[in-house]
């Protein structure tokens, strides 16, 4: 019998051949596991046969387990149980069995529900877990008094700071004004509120997230817990303690509490934290006497001290209006009465600061300078942190620096003043002074006053206010060398660079002109003249010659010529701070209108001195608080503000002035020097910046009233007519500047390489070499033939052969033109021409200024471009006239 016929049925019970059964041995059949029975081959190998039964589901899952280890009927189940069943049930079924693409990894609605719950969980846990072990610090541990010490530049000790004065007291002790309108200015819902703010904090997170400024808490409670921390770190986790321990606090202590902890930890300046040291620090009385007015000022306090001191005079305006904002507040929230606002009308003013003796001399005036610096660099840095101590600041002072500048200033302040003399011309003479060392930047030693002993407490290394006069003129030369003038171009259609042989008018009261010609109208609607110091008429000089005798005509028409906000750019760029600068627009720009400190005028002249290359100040090296060193207090890396050549340049002019000009006193140095003197209108105030290759000092003098905060002039003290630049300002510099550099060798500064051209203003006899090279010494070809007018400091007197004498201005004869020439009077429709033409002057052949014919109707030349060609008429002044002088 056929193998075919011996087959037993199937045990499914039909007697019958399985479907597919038929065909070739060992060939290809149909496959029985398929889901319609039919119509799939089976994979080629043995037949299965009717003696194989069907294997049920839970058998195809635990043979697919084995992993085929059945032989041929495991490894046939398991691969149907493959493509059937996924097998043994996940966990977390992701990726997603049964999907494909996208929606394979795509989480289900069950999967972010669970998500969620899971998250939410957690965070509920964590948030209950930070509640019940945040500690609420006990108010008697804020007591931890710590100094900071500041050190000198060779390490060793220069003084210790923040003996904090604060006294702990209940709430019952503090004025009820005073709690009132601290709730009125900070938290008028203070009683009411929860103690947190959402939006502020979250607004905070935000900012520190992005590295901006933090912004201070909005609620008491939360400053609260802000002064309850030492540490002054603006991070998040910070943050997230000073939520919870709020959280805490509004729950765990009544409002009462809460306030009398706040007002016993909050820093009102002078060193005063709490209620009752301020009350004592500023009134001399005990915070439960506080009376309505006092305490409307103290709460003004707390938005920042600093600010808000009235005993500073830059504060006391600001003070003031704070003080009457608090007072209407407090009675629109109905913390106080119209009756009682209306009994403070006069601003109650604190009692003087007590003196600490560790601050005597100069060190207030370092420290002020250091603190103003950690703050400026670090932000996380304030007063506060500073009068709580724990930090170790290093400072780039040198003692012996700062012991001889004030030495200096105290010499020829008693060689000079005397009250009992001259009791009014005398009294209130005030100096200033810096010295920085030029390509580094580091401050080596200020003068900033008298000394807190003695009832000044301003920096005046530091101040503002004080107008700079002359020694702003190198600024506009620079320009000028640098980015060109207007009123010409050069070959690729840009203002045309200059150096300093270019000739300008100089006679007194002359008209200024813009670069389109125009003439500039004053004040009065006028044409504007600007004066010099003195009313000669000299004709065209080079700026050299300008700047070595303070001539201010030159340089004002020169400020016009190159932009008076390109000169306010180049300034900026070299040192000066944006906001001491006055209006570029008005004409006297040029003669230093700016109030700019002698921290910020060394800066810039030290940029000189270095060839081009500015150096940010500093005066801190290195800060530890708490015992670990701070970052971001590298010394500043150097900015290039002036191309090399005009650096050097400007320098050679300056060392001209200081050589044979109105700096002649700096020649006691006895090594090379350059600078510039400065006076301004009125003479209320006198300048000299100079330097040395080593080391730049700027020393500034002046007179102020501090009941009136108005500066006074200098005509008359110290006996003298009138005080220049070139004056005492000099002589503290040279006294200085001798015990300075003592021990260091002569150096000569770098030799100028060419730099412009030699560029004219209009009017000006024709040149025979306006070639770009190093400006040479002006050299008078005939001797003066008058004297210089008498009473002018900056013009050394005849007689004296140790002084350089200026040109001195032209009566009648013969002239040297360039130097004591007077200009060409044209007629108001003539235009300036570059050839010469015939004269019929009385000058030295050959050499004399031309007149320009008047022009025909079909004349196509330009207008005038420069200053103007023909004498000023001393009848007209309009405009501001006076300026600012040498």
């Amino acid at each position: 019998m056929s193998e075919r016929r011996r087959r037993t049925p199937n045990p499914g019970g039909d007697g019958q051949q399985p479907p597919g059964g038929g065909g070739r041995r060992g060939g290809p059949g149909r496959d029985e596991l398929s889901s319609d029975g039919l119509g799939r081959n089976r994979s080629s190998g043995a037949r299965e046969t009717a003696q194989q039964p069907r294997m049920t589901r839970a058998e195809m899952r635990k043979a697919a387990q084995k992993g085929g280890k059945g032989g041929r009927r495991g490894a046939a189940a398991g691969a149907a149980v493959a493509a059937a069943d996924p097998g043994k049930k996940r966990f977390i079924d992701y990726p997603r069995w049964g999907k494909t693409g996208v929606r394979r990894w795509l989480p289900s609605w069950r999967q972010w529900l669970s998500a969620f719950l899971l998250v939410f969980a957690a965070g509920v846990g964590g948030v209950f877990y930070l509640y019940q072990t945040t500690q609420i610090p006990q108010l008697k541990d804020l007591v931890k008094d710590q100094n900071t010490i500041y050190y000198w530049a060779d390490g060793s000790e220069m003084t210790r700071k923040g003996e904090t004065n604060r006294q702990i007291v209940e709430l019952t002790d503090i004025s009820p004004n005073l709690q009132n309108a601290v709730i009125a200015a900070e938290n008028e819902t203070f009683r009411t509120d929860s103690g947190i703010d959402p939006k502020g904090m979250l607004r905070a997170v935000y900012n520190m997230a992005r590295g901006g400024e933090t912004q201070g808490a909005s609620t008491i409670t939360q400053q609260y817990v802000k002064n309850a921390y030492l540490s002054q770190e603006q991070t998040l986790s910070r943050k997230i303690n000073e939520f919870f321990i709020t959280l805490k606090i509004n729950q765990k202590m009544e409002k009462p509490d809460i306030l009398k902890g706040y007002l016993n930890t909050s820093w009102f300046g002078r060193n005063a934290n709490g209620a009752q040291a301020a009350a004592q620090a500023y009134y001399g009385v005990n915070a439960k006497d506080l009376n309505l007015c006092q305490s409307a000022m103290l709460a003004g306090l707390l938005k920042g001290a600093n600010y808000y001191d009235p005993s500073k005079p830059a504060n006391h305006q600001r003070a003031e209006e704070r003080w009457k904002w608090i007072l209407d507040r407090m009675v629109e929230t109905k913390n106080t009465t119209p009756e009682e606002r209306a009994k403070c009308t006069t601003f109650p003013e604190p009692i003087p600061v007590k003196i600490n003796s560790s601050m005597n001399g100069e060190i207030s005036y370092l420290v002020d300078t250091a603190n103003k610096y950690l703050m400026l660099k670090d932000k996380s840095i304030t007063q506060q942190v500073i009068d709580k101590g724990g930090l170790k600041v290093y400072t780039t002072f040198e003692k012996d620096k700062v012991d001889a500048l004030k030495k200096a200033v105290d010499d020829v302040k008693g060689e000079n003043l005397n009250l009992q003399k001259r009791p009014d011309q005398d009294k209130w003479v005030q100096f200033g002074s810096a010295s920085i060392r030029p390509g580094d930047g580091a401050i080596i030693a200020l003068y900033g006053g008298e000394g807190v002993e003695n009832g000044h407490f301003d920096n005046n290394a530091d101040a503002i206010g004080v107008q700079v006069g002359s020694t702003f003129k190198p600024f506009v030369l620079a320009t000028a060398m640098q980015i060109g003038v207007q009123t010409a171009t050069d070959d690729k259609g840009k203002p045309k660079r200059i150096n300093a042989d270019s000739r300008y008018l100089s006679d007194d009261m002359s008209e200024i002109r813009k670069p389109d010609g125009s003439l500039v109208i004053g004040d009065d609607g006028k044409p504007y003249r600007q004066k010099n110091e003195d009313s000669g008429k000299r004709g065209y000089v080079s700026l050299r010659s300008a700047m070595q005798w303070s001539y201010n005509v030159p340089f004002v028409q020169l400020n016009q010529d190159v932009g008076g906000q390109n000169v306010a750019n180049i300034a900026e760029q070299m040192g000066i701070k944006k906001e001491s600068f006055a209006d570029p627009k008005t004409p006297t720009f040029a003669l230093g209108t700016s109030t700019i400190s002698p921290i910020r005028m060394a800066t810039a002249y030290g940029t000189l001195a270095a060839s081009g290359k500015e150096a940010e100040p500093y005066s801190v090296t290195k800060v530890e608080l708490d015992g670990k060193e701070r970052p971001g207090f590298a010394k500043p890396e150097l900015k290039v503000a002036l191309e090399p050549a005009v650096a050097d340049n400007v320098t050679d002019v300056l060392v001209n002035v200081a050589k044979n000009g109105t700096g002649s006193k700096s020649n006691a140095l006895g090594r090379p020097v350059a600078g510039k003197t400065g006076t301004t209108d009125q003479n209320k105030s006198a300048w000299w910046v100079g330097y040395t290759p080593q080391l730049v000092t700027s020393v500034a003098m002046w007179r102020e009233d501090p009941t009136k905060h108005e500066r006074l002039s200098l005509n008359g003290t110290g006996g003298k007519e009138s005080i220049h630049g070139g004056d005492i300002p000099t002589d503290v510099f040279t006294r200085y500047m001798k015990a300075a550099l003592a021990n260091e060798k002569k150096m000569d500064f770098p030799t100028p390489q060419p730099v412009g051209s030699e560029v004219d203003s209009s009017g000006a006899p024709v040149s025979q070499s306006p070639t770009a090279s190093p400006t040479a010494t002006d050299t008078p070809t005939a001797a003066p033939t008058t004297t210089p007018q008498p009473g002018n400091p900056n013009q050394p007197q005849p007689g004296n052969p140790n002084q350089p004498q200026p040109p001195a201005p032209t009566q009648g004869g013969a002239c040297v033109p360039g130097v004591d020439c007077p200009a060409p009077q044209p007629t108001q429709t003539q235009h300036t021409k570059t050839n010469p033409g015939p004269t019929n002057s009385g000058c030295l052949p050959l050499l004399c200024p031309s007149t320009p014919p008047a022009p025909t109707p079909t004349d196509t030349t330009a207008p005038p471009t420069g200053k103007p060609t023909g004498k000023p008429t001393p009848t007209t002044t309009g405009g501001a006239g006076g300026g600012t002088v040498p």
